[in-house]
């Protein structure tokens, strides 16, 4: 970051972005514009590649001249956000003949956050994090990348990735004990343990250090969906929402907006969420389940077939073959488990899903 003092000098000029990286010493350029009409400004915002020139982000803000301290909140938050996701996938694009720690560790990063769907997710990062411990054994974000990643991969090795994912938080945490990622990977770990509320406070941990961490606000959430805190959960995706409003995450957010006013019996309002959901991530099965409920509830047969159908192909097993076979997986606590029961079970019954 450099000064305001320097930065400002090329206020009234045209700004050439290879010229002032080499002026300044900066690899990145934040260019930017403020138009007022009324009661209204517009501010415009651009991140610029000072090497190569190239255009890495661009967002336009508007709001009311009355309440500028929020507007200017919003775009400091978005920009944060932005920026973090930008500067991670132009680190991880950029080549070099020989790698090191870091090189690994920026493009394992870049391949959690935009993690693709399917029995594979999170294969590439958990590759690129185990290059970059064999190089630095005691890099606490290698270590906290891939704790974080093992705990949310799922399949036949899950027990096996607990336990590894256990050891390296600990590591981790030993070695940096306020380290806002490795407090991320810990709560990541116990909500996969279904320790809702312990998860809760490590993400209050990690956010303590970062207040536009968009993920730990939407997962705070989900938390507090599965503990009954129902209230809650949409606050918290709407905030998420606002702050990342483009992350590869987003769908989820949608969804779990959603199953609150399916379990609140909004009918009409889960669908429209649910088919953001599924619109942000169409080989996402368990969204198009439900929808499947959700349709059905409403009355909408056909679509509500045509959706469980889909759900069926695209994942792979029988966990949608019936109802016995998907009332094993999670659904909170007792108290949301009966709501659950009451929405999203009956809706899978009257969209055809047999009892066994």
């Amino acid at each position: 970051m450099i000064s305001r003092n320097s930065a400002f000098t090329y206020k009234d000029k045209p700004v050439n972005a290879k010229q002032v990286g080499r002026e300044l010493g900066v690899r990145y350029v934040l260019e930017g514009s403020v138009q007022r009409s009324g009661q209204q400004v517009r501010v415009n915002a651009q991140l610029i590649d000072a090497e190569s020139d190239a255009h890495l982000w661009a967002e336009r803000f508007d709001g009311a001249t009355s309440d500028l301290l929020a507007l200017q909140s919003e775009i400091t938050s978005r920009i944060a956000t932005a920026l973090n996701l930008a500067l991670v996938g132009a680190e991880a694009a950029r080549p070099t003949e020989r790698p090191d720690a870091l090189d690994y560790v920026l493009r394992g990063r870049a391949a959690y956050w935009n993690a693709p769907r399917g029995l594979h997710r999170y294969a590439e990062a958990i590759d690129l994090l185990e290059r970059a411990l064999l190089l630095d054994p005691h890099s606490v974000e290698a270590q906290s990348y891939l704790a974080s990643a093992l705990t949310v991969r799922g399949g036949s090795t899950y027990a096996a990735d607990i336990e590894r994912a256990e050891g390296l938080i600990k590591q981790a945490l030993a070695t940096s004990p306020l380290d806002p990622m490795a407090h991320y990977a810990r709560a990541q770990l116990l909500r996969a343990q279904r320790r809702w509320s312990e998860a809760i406070l490590e993400y209050e941990v990690a956010i303590a250090s970062n207040r536009n961490w968009a993920t730990a606000y939407a997962n705070i959430g989900d938390c507090k969906l599965w503990i009954g805190s129902l209230e809650e959960t949409i606050p918290l995706e709407q905030q998420a929402i606002r702050l990342s409003p483009r992350d590869p995450n987003i769908g989820y957010w949608y969804e779990w907006i959603g199953n609150v006013h399916l379990l609140e019996s909004r009918t009409d309002e889960a669908i429209a969420w649910f088919e953001k959901a599924r619109n942000a991530d169409p080989e996402f099965d368990r969204r198009h389940a439900r929808l499947a409920s959700a349709y059905a509830l409403k009355g909408e047969n056909e679509r509500a077939a045509a959706e469980l159908a889909e759900a069926r192909r695209l994942a792979g097993d029988d966990r949608f073959s019936s109802i016995a076979r998907l009332s094993r997986g999670n659904f909170g606590v007792p108290k949301v488990r009966a709501l659950f029961e009451a929405t999203y079970f009956a809706g899978l019954r009257k969209a055809g899903m047999p009892e066994e």
